[in-house]
């Protein structure tokens, strides 16, 4: 199936459970502590605020393909259906376009740049943390 032929929120549904199937595989590779602790750290990365920053802060360093911006717009445009209470409307729609991207991806069989998406992220998060 290509991602030309899913809706945005199809793409966002496949993109979910893939960002956070790397996020956990990470975490539980670098031994990162138990259940609690390996949950609360994966927020860091899964939570709609922080995809949301992590598309901004990508965006604005020109870093997604003119593709993946489509991608990211398709989502982002979808209906968005039942928004969570602890996100507003524009952050979840924003990680939702960001969810489309990993999902598009992942269907070309394009982990390659979904490993480049993830590293850059990483190296975000990174630096946020030597500022801390």
């Amino acid at each position: 199936m290509k991602s030309s032929e899913c809706s945005g929120r199809t793409l966002a549904f496949l993109g979910d459970a893939v960002w956070s199937l790397k996020v956990r595989e990470w975490l539980v590779e670098g031994k990162k502590g138990g259940g609690n602790r390996l949950q609360r750290e994966s927020i860091r990365y899964v939570s709609a605020k922080a995809q949301a920053d992590f598309y901004e802060r990508l965006h604005e360093e020109g870093f997604f393909t003119e593709e993946e911006e489509e991608t990211f717009r398709r989502g982002r445009n979808g209906n968005a259906g039942t928004v969570p209470h602890n996100t507003d409307v524009g952050t979840y729609r924003i990680s939702t376009g960001f969810e489309a991207v990993i999902g598009a991806l992942y269907l070309e069989k394009n982990e390659r740049r979904i490993e480049e998406i993830w590293e850059k992220i990483r190296s975000l998060k990174g630096a946020d943390s030597c500022h801390n």
